[in-house]
């Protein structure tokens, strides 16, 4: 098995190179399409990764990576589970990649803050005006009071 490669981004700046021997992979029968052959190949694959003894991350990554994958792990393991497609070599390289964006979106750092503002004059205005618009329109499906109202 190759090493797990992840490219340049956000939160890895240099990238990840994730070590073939803190991956492992298992193989299962997999449900679903496949005619005969589906009873007598092991096409769905397990890949994991335990975060908290791989040699990639470093302990700020680490710590990132427990924190927002915490929903996901068993213990400290990631696993990702495959049986889309026919072919185990499909199913392979399937997993590797999801492994690999679930572990790209859980090592970007979180968003800025957002900064509250108020609403500009000209959107209070407008917003105001579809109001009183809206209102004139519902006024004129009301019936009619009594006289001279």
């Amino acid at each position: 098995m190759e090493p797990l490669v992840l490219d340049p981004g956000p939160g890895i700046p240099q990238g990840l190179r994730i070590p073939a021997a803190d991956l492992h992979e298992q193989f299962a029968r997999s449900s679903g399409p496949g005619g005969q052959g589906v009873n007598t190949t092991d096409s769905k694959v397990q890949l994991s990764l335990d975060l908290a003894t791989t040699t990639a991350l470093d302990e700020h990554l680490r710590r990132r990576a427990l924190r927002q994958l915490d929903h996901r792990l068993a213990g400290t393991v990631l696993r990702v589970e495959v049986s889309t497609q026919r072919s185990q070599l499909r199913n392979r390289a399937e997993a590797r990649r999801r492994l690999a964006e679930i572990l790209r979106q859980a090592l970007a750092p979180p968003p800025p803050p957002r900064r509250a503002t108020k609403p500009t004059r000209g959107s209070v205005r407008r917003r105001l005006a579809a109001k009183h618009r809206r209102s004139d329109l519902k006024a004129t499906r009301r019936k009619p009071g009594p006289a001279g109202e």
